[in-house]
């Protein structure tokens, strides 16, 4: 899709990138096409197969290492992966979480003998990966989680409660952030895996109704006296883990700002074609003044957008992406999504405001942009301290 006109940065135009492009639209349109789409929606989640099939495809582990049985590619196939989801309408799928942001964490910090044990399984998809990381009174202050794991013998037992886990109703493989040791704060938090399967003690709470994404799982999870092998702490040592997600988190935040602008840029696709189909007072909506004149803000801003992210996207390749600057793609790349989105809403009319029509969807879609990876308002306080 390239409804804006906008050159592909150079990193983007290698013809392996091209050819992994193609091959990615078209698993999609096979495997998650609007009307499975609309499906899922009604049934609030995917079905658990489409991970399967997604591992058979070689979707899964994208850019983890060969030497650690992954694909072998880089960020590039992730940002593909993330528009083609975005422009064909299957960003419901929880693909890319577990692909860039779950997985990463194995790969950068987990031993040997996690890397071996966990990475295999995720690339085929018999693991479904999740971060569990809000907890019911700890948003966007991740220092503030309740959660513990305690040393007993030759185990953990993990306690706490976490909310509004993505993939949270099929994952079976759950990064927990859990205090090792409370009276530490952030130096006693650690990461800790917990493979669900046949867990005593934890618990899937509600799939949670939201006003939009709503075919990707979004739970509750419930952890009482679970017992976690001491093997399952992420790097093999306590008290890493709050330095391990500040690592990370530009990352999560780049993919938000990317995922947003694919999103956007459907949103223009679907509402050009309305509006040069769409008659009123005996004209196309197309052929008026104003309608011109919102598209063009829509068009400026939304390249402006894809701009600055490919910017990014060059740094994070390089290693050069500070926080800072990806939490400016984050909250401004969300911020004009959600603006562009309600002005082409507007555009549709009444026709705007029912299921049916894309930009529906998109504008329910927007909303929660602004809020996970850390709110907006975190983000503008990431960037004040550059100041």
């Amino acid at each position: 899709m390239n409804v804006l006109n906008v050159p592909e940065p150079d990193f983007m135009q290698d013809e392996e990138i091209t050819l992994f492009s193609d091959s990615v639209a078209k698993w999609i349109d096979e495997h998650a096409p609007p009307e499975k789409m609309q499906q899922w929606i009604a049934d609030s989640s995917v079905p658990r197969q489409l991970w399967n099939d997604a591992g058979a495809a070689g979707l899964l582990g994208l850019s983890q290492p060969e030497e650690d049985g992954g694909f072998g590619g880089d960020y590039r196939h992730e940002v593909v992966l993330m528009r083609q989801l975005g422009w064909k309408g299957a960003d419901h799928f929880g693909i890319s979480l577990h692909n860039a942001i779950v997985m990463p964490y194995v790969w950068h910090y987990g031993t040997e003998e996690q890397k071996a044990r966990w990475l295999p399984r995720l690339q085929s998809g018999e693991l479904v990966g999740a971060i569990a990381m809000t907890e019911p009174g700890a948003g966007s202050d991740l220092q503030g989680v309740k959660t513990t794991a305690i040393k007993q013998g030759d185990h953990y037992v993990l306690n706490g409660s976490k909310t509004f886990i993505t993939n949270g109703q099929l994952a079976n493989f759950i990064i927990v952030v859990a205090k090792t040791d409370p009276a530490e704060g952030a130096k006693g938090t650690s990461l800790i895996v917990l493979e669900t399967d046949g867990a005593a003690g934890f618990e899937r709470g509600r799939n949670l109704h939201k006003i939009g994404m709503e075919a990707n799982d979004t739970s509750e999870l419930f952890f009482n006296d679970v017992k976690v092998p001491l093997e399952n702490v992420i790097g093999g040592g306590e008290g890493q883990g709050f330095i391990q997600l500040m690592q990370q988190l530009p990352q999560e935040r780049l993919n938000i700002a990317i995922q947003g602008v694919a999103a956007a840029e459907r949103g223009l696709e679907s509402t050009l074609a309305y509006v040069k189909d769409r008659k009123a007072f005996g004209k196309r909506i197309i052929d008026f003044q104003n309608t011109q004149f919102k598209l063009a803000e829509v068009k400026t801003k939304l390249t402006v957008a894809k701009v600055f992210v490919d910017h990014c996207m060059g740094l994070h390749l390089k290693g050069q992406l500070d926080a800072a600057t990806a939490s400016m793609a984050k909250y401004w790349v969300t911020d004009i999504q959600g603006e562009v989105i309600d002005e082409m809403l507007q555009l549709h009319g009444g026709y705007g405001y029912m299921n049916e029509f894309p930009i529906a969807q998109l504008y329910k879609d927007a909303r929660v942009q602004r809020i996970y990876g850390g709110t907006n308002e975190i983000m503008k306080v990431l960037i004040a301290r550059t100041l």
